[in-house]
């Protein structure tokens, strides 16, 4: 993402997937922005032992979980390729 903003001469800083989609200067579709958001939303609970009440975060994520964000995150890549092309 970061290389993405790089090549159309723009600066990105943090970690907000969604964030970072939004501030691109092309088009992007809700549908990339709303798998980027529930990329985000797991990026802290998942590395953290006190993001939740009780359980380590392992305890908290499963095969469910895991293949929504691995097909998202290739959503996006593919997008960022895309785009680099």
């Amino acid at each position: 993402m970061k290389a993405l903003h790089l090549s159309r001469g723009q600066e990105a800083r943090g970690h907000v997937i969604a964030r970072l989609l939004e501030e691109l200067p092309v088009s992007v579709s809700q549908g990339l922005l709303d798998a980027a958001k529930v990329l985000d939303g797991s990026y802290i609970p998942s590395r953290y032992p006190n993001s939740y009440p009780e359980g380590a975060p392992f305890e908290h994520y499963g095969p469910l979980q895991s293949e929504e964000a691995i097909r998202y995150a290739g959503e996006i890549v593919g997008f960022v390729r895309s785009q680099m092309a």
